[in-house]
């Protein structure tokens, strides 16, 4: 069971750390489901369908507020125009470069479902979003996704759960940097004849993102609703009247039509009643619902095992008016669903004024919709051409639709318990009652479970931080560690990875390449070089003479090269460039510039030796006057000067300025400070250089040292 988890408020969150959920569509409403998610610098799009109740641009979600081109990914739950309906105008009318998957059957049917949609859309050719041509050219781009198998895109891994609500149908789960986001997308935890219940993911999400269709209602049991089902169409035939069963050509009309023909094969007295199934796509979903047998329940997969339950004795099709002789008692299932246009709406307008016919409403209906309109038991319908029609015919609710109910959404969440619950893809009110009861479900709870609710294109913020681990991998993983082990390389992120490798490993488990980059710097210069040589003698301590293309130069620091181009008034700098050799080069160049501009610097003759014995005293009597007498000696040798305080000694190198303390870092400090601070010539010229090359921790004594290695801290 999850506890409420405190969150630390004085701890700033990252903007890295930030997830975004937008809805640009079914953000309380029904229809044109879209879901933008943005998590470290990954975009992903759940679903891209349109609005049943709306046409032409209108029906889109609101794309004007994304880049379609910074898209990584997206993923189409299911066939179902208002969770698909404009893929092929996504793909084929914008930028749009990422890639979209699908389960196989979603993919079968997709195809054919929205080649019917194209026909019997009833606006001008002007408002239509794509062509049939634009949807089979989207074809080429969706890719296919078995259930359960896990898939990588960019390091955002997803795989996909059966969600019973039509054939193919999935519920994604989603994991970005370690945090895990489910949506369900319409999903049914309810076995029926055909499909199996949605299943409850073993993995537990951190977001689950969740359709809120019919809000608080619970489902009638499905016994007592296919009994009222027949039940209603057996009186409306009885009476001589015509059954219309407005339904997609694909989803809750294979439910119905497996009801019906059982119903039919029990009463001998209805078999001189027809049923037609009237959708151009008629043959073309059997045929796919008979190759996708094994995506459905056991039942079914026994049944097939003696005669296929999808090859109808009752029910015949029909593709048209064309081919329809409506003598006398029938029932017919024809789509649309909502009955917008196409068939369905043709044989209602033909139907609706006689009292013996009835009309089934048999799923969910779309605000803005006839089917929706009609339930209400208006007087009158206006006609697709603009004629009043008065309304006799029977209209009956009896709801098959494969949503999640109140009893199915409050029982799946708790046995998943996510932290945050975003509900999306039901209407205004009913939304904002699932959401208030959720809520008073977990009140009175230690569980904390934050239920979020959020409009069309209002942004949900949750913030998610992780640990970041660094994992030490090739020749640096190989090294025995020792007791304080410094881990020095190269640290890469790859997706949402972190490694340390060597450098000389970059080529073995990544994409880079190592290169050398050599610098080159020249400066105006018209004094000696023995000048030169004196005054970085006192910078470093470990000064190489050596000859570059038969021209005098010197090492310094043994990785940066000075060379003299007397003839040409100047020097000119070379080194190869990393962090540290780049700190070291600044500091000759401050050497060189103040050597080559300064006429005081010019003064000192090089050839004459310092007096050690002379700068010693000095230094001893400024340390004497800084700590007291009594806490400052000096070795036999006199090149070095031990000042102690409380037990704890420093020591001075006389010649190089070197101060060593380990004992105590704030007397190294003081002791440093008064050492870089004294400005006896000939060391003022290069105190600048020297204390900048402190301050940065790279240069503890003058003499060719190297930096010490700090440890790489991740968090």
């Amino acid at each position: 069971m999850a506890t409420k988890r405190k969150v630390d408020s004085q701890v700033p969150a990252e903007e890295s750390d930030r997830l975004i959920i937008r809805p640009l569509g079914a953000g309380q409403e029904v229809g044109r489901s879209c879901i933008m998610l943005e998590f470290k610098g990954k975009k992903i799009m759940l679903d891209c369908g349109i609005h049943p109740g709306l046409s032409g641009m209108d029906a889109l979600p609101y794309f004007d507020l994304i880049e379609p081109d910074e898209i990584d990914l997206l993923l189409i739950s299911h066939f179902h125009l208002d969770h698909c309906g404009a893929l092929p105008w996504f793909l084929q009318k914008t930028n749009f470069q990422g890639r979209v998957f699908m389960t196989h059957a979603t993919k079968a049917i997709y195809r054919w479902l929205l080649s019917d949609y194209v026909k019997v859309s009833n606006i001008s050719t002007e408002q239509m979003l794509y062509t049939d041509n634009d949807l089979e050219n989207s074809m080429d781009r969706i890719e296919t996704i078995d259930f359960h198998v896990e898939t990588e895109v960019l390091g955002v891994k997803f795989w996909c759960y059966n969600a019973g609500h039509v054939l193919g149908a999935a519920m994604f789960m989603i994991e970005i940097a370690g945090v895990k986001l489910l949506y369900t997308g319409d999903f049914s935890r309810q076995e029926d004849r055909h499909l199996m219940a949605a299943e409850l993911p073993s993995v537990r999400p951190d977001v689950l993102i969740i359709e809120s269709t019919y809000g608080t209602h619970i489902h009638e049991k499905r016994e007592e609703r296919e009994a009222r089902f027949t039940g209603t169409v057996h009186d409306i035939v009885n009476r001589g009247g015509r059954c219309l069963i407005p339904v997609f050509a694909l989803g809750r009309a294979q439910e119905l039509l497996l009801i019906l023909d059982e119903y039919w094969a029990n009463h001998p007295e209805l078999h001189d009643i027809p049923i037609y199934y009237a959708s151009s796509l008629a043959k073309k979903c059997m045929s796919v619902y008979q190759t996708y047998i094994n995506a459905m329940n056991d039942k079914i997969k026994r049944q097939i095992t003696i005669s296929n339950p999808f090859v109808f004795k009752h029910i015949s099709n029909l593709r048209g008016m064309d081919h329809f002789d409506d003598i006398g008692p029938s029932v017919v299932m024809a789509s649309p669903g909502m009955m917008q246009s196409g068939l369905s709406r043709e044989l209602f307008e033909s139907w609706c004024t006689d009292r013996r016919n009835g009309v089934i409403i048999a799923g969910y209906c779309v605000e803005g919709t006839l089917a929706k309109h009609i339930l209400s038991q208006p007087e009158e319908v206006t006609t697709m051409s603009g004629q009043k029609l008065p309304l006799k015919m029977s209209v009956d609710y009896i709801s098959f639709s494969a949503h999640a109910d109140y009893q199915q959404i409050s029982d799946f969440i708790r046995k998943l318990i996510p932290p945050h619950v975003i509900l999306v893809h039901g209407e205004q009110n009913e939304m904002g009652r699932l959401k208030a009861a959720v809520v008073r479900d977990y009140e009175d709870s230690d569980i904390d479970l934050q239920v979020h609710n959020p409009k069309n294109t209002q942004a949900v913020e949750l913030y998610f931080r992780g640990e970041k681990m660094a994992k030490v991998m090739g020749s640096l993983a190989s090294k025995k560690p020792e007791h304080g082990h410094k881990v020095s390389g190269i640290l890469v992120k790859r997706n949402f990875n972190y490694h340390i490798i060597a450098p000389s490993d970059l080529g073995s488990y990544t994409d880079l390449a190592v290169s050398t980059v050599t610098q080159r710097q020249s400066i105006a210069y018209n004094a000696p070089l023995s000048l030169l040589t004196y005054y970085l003698t006192q910078l470093s301590g470990d000064i190489e003479h050596t000859e570059v293309h038969d021209k005098p130069a010197l090492r310094v620091f043994k990785h940066v090269i000075v060379i003299h181009e007397a003839a040409l008034g100047m020097v000119t700098m070379e080194w190869v460039a990393n962090a540290v050799n780049d700190m070291y080069a600044d500091a000759v160049l401050s050497v060189i510039l103040k050597v080559g501009s300064d006429p005081q610097a010019q003064k000192v003759k090089p050839a004459q030796p310092i007096n050690d014995v002379l700068y010693a005293e000095r230094l001893t009597k400024l340390l004497k006057d800084m700590f007291g007498e009594q806490s400052i000696r000096r070795n036999v040798l006199g090149n070095e000067i031990m000042v102690t305080v409380d037990n704890k000694t420093a020591r001075v190198h006389v010649n190089t300025l070197d101060v060593k303390c380990e004992e105590d870092e704030s007397l190294f400090q003081m002791v440093s400070s008064a050492v870089l601070g004294y400005t006896s010539s000939p060391y003022s010229l290069v105190s600048s250089a020297v204390t900048w090359l402190h301050q940065l921790s790279i240069l503890p004594s003058f003499i060719g040292c190297y930096p010490t290695t700090q440890a790489l801290h991740t968090s």
